[in-house]
């Protein structure tokens, strides 16, 4: 398994079908351990950047494919992640033009994605507009990107989170958002995965990298 690091916007109008924002029901409440790390560590809030590097073998086109079209997260979640951060169910809501808005389903809560940049078949990039996951306190994503490159006979797929983190001090919680949002991405990712042909059975999960922004 192997680990590499990694615009312009136009907005256009949504269509009537795409998610409404509100309709979405009722904000979920934040676990517990959320509010005590809240009350005890809050500090200023800093911009920090996660990213994971997937290998497939197979063509940036196919894997393009494949993003635009998942809709379902398969699969159970990591132990942890089911603890200690909202788990990734299903998207709802076209991911190929600029302007749409895609929401992502988590047990609890969701979040609203208006995508800003679509470069068939390299990137795909958004802006979050909305959050409700109960973590809001200590973690708001911020936006993010899909990206894919050639990398030898196959392609690597990044995924990567921007967001803003609230906890102090941050030698302590870095590594731990780092470790979640490890697992986060993973599972989406295998999920994609998960999707792909037989022939792209064998694949290379990077392990994930924090830094400030």
């Amino acid at each position: 398994m192997t680990e590499k690091n990694s615009s312009k916007r136009t907005v256009a109008r949504a269509p009537a079908s795409e998610p409404n924002p509100a309709a979405l029901g009722q904000e979920p409440l934040a676990a517990p351990w959320y509010r005590l790390a809240s009350r005890l560590f809050a500090g200023r809030p800093v911009l920090e950047t996660a990213v994971t590097t997937l290998h497939l073998n197979s063509t940036p086109e196919e894997i393009w494919d494949r993003l635009m079209f998942y809709e379902d997260v398969p699969g159970r979640p990591p132990l942890l992640l089911r603890l200690l951060l909202p788990s990734p169910i299903r998207s709802e809501g076209r991911k190929h033009r600029v302007g749409a808005t895609v929401r992502c389903v988590y047990q609890p809560g969701d979040l609203l994605k208006r995508i800003t940049v679509v470069e068939a078949p390299h990137s795909l990039r958004f802006d979050v507009i909305q959050q409700r996951l109960g973590i809001e306190s200590c973690i708001l994503a911020l936006g993010g990107s899909y990206s894919t490159r050639a990398s030898g006979e196959g392609t690597d797929v990044v995924l990567a989170t921007n967001y803003q983190a609230s906890l102090r001090p941050r030698a302590l919680w870095r590594p731990l958002e780092a470790f979640l949002l490890r697992q986060l991405h993973r599972h989406v990712l295998r999920g994609i995965r998960a999707d792909a042909p037989s022939k792209l059975a064998n694949t290379t999960l990077a392990a994930l990298e924090s830094r400030r922004a």
